[in-house]
């Protein structure tokens, strides 16, 4: 019954200074939604799609609700590019078995996992 995930929105207060950190800080793609009207959409490569709204009724936080996780091919190098564009990482180097990930606030104080994964390792020849 269930396709695949719409959308994942975010609340924001200040929809235009939104707007601009996704699009230049993250570097996100073009959507669609306007400022003006209250809603933005990111639609991301492979999938998926970033909505951000000032409808919703909720205040941005880090430590509400659910939160997306972006999968990064370079997760130490958007690090450093986020750090010189002076983005709030709480944490930078989250280990798994499986990934690595980094945490952002974004201009709102909503909180963003940046994710990559690791690589498999290759089976020993038999």
């Amino acid at each position: 019954m269930f396709k695949k995930v719409a959308f994942t929105m975010y609340p924001v207060n200040d929809m235009a200074r939104a707007e601009l950190f996704y699009r230049e800080t993250l570097g996100l793609g073009p959507g669609s939604g306007s400022v003006e009207h209250g809603w933005v959409e990111f639609d991301l490569p492979g999938g998926g799609c970033l909505a951000l709204t000032t409808h919703s009724g909720s205040k941005p936080s880090a430590g509400a609700g659910g939160t997306i996780a972006l999968e990064v091919s370079d997760l130490d190098g958007l690090v450093q590019e986020l750090k010189a564009k002076n983005v709030t990482l709480p944490a930078t180097d989250i280990q798994s078995p499986v990934c690595r990930m980094a945490v952002c606030i974004d201009s709102e104080g909503n909180k963003i996992v940046l994710h990559q994964l690791k690589r498999k390792a290759e089976p020993a020849p038999a």
